[in-house]
């Protein structure tokens, strides 16, 4: 079965996915940024995973994947209920003001 789109346009896509999330992670100081960068990231990955998958006409990748949307799914309910808690005691979503763990 021949692929309708090329397997390095489908990694380059990933690629640049996964900077634009990387880049929106580091550059902004708003932890639900923060947060949507890392879950671009991990959409990049399964994407890459997903692509190599269809590439090798292998279904590990695509297993992976489902573990990855797991993760994923665990990590903003976790993340947003940090998020909700960190915010109520400190009136504020900037990266800098949470110094609460400092010892």
């Amino acid at each position: 079965m021949a692929a309708i789109v090329p397997f390095s346009h489908v990694l380059i896509l990933a690629a640049i996915l996964f900077l634009l999330g990387a880049g929106c992670a580091v550059a902004r100081r708003n932890l639900i940024m923060i947060l949507i960068g890392v879950e671009v990231m991990l959409s990049a990955a399964g994407l890459a995973f997903i692509g190599a998958a269809m590439h090798w006409q292998q279904l590990d990748g695509q297993a992976f994947v489902i573990f990855i949307m797991a993760v994923a799914a665990s990590e903003v309910a976790v993340g947003l209920a940090l998020i909700v808690y960190s915010q109520r005691r400190t009136a504020s979503l900037n990266a800098d003001d949470y110094d609460l763990m400092k010892g």
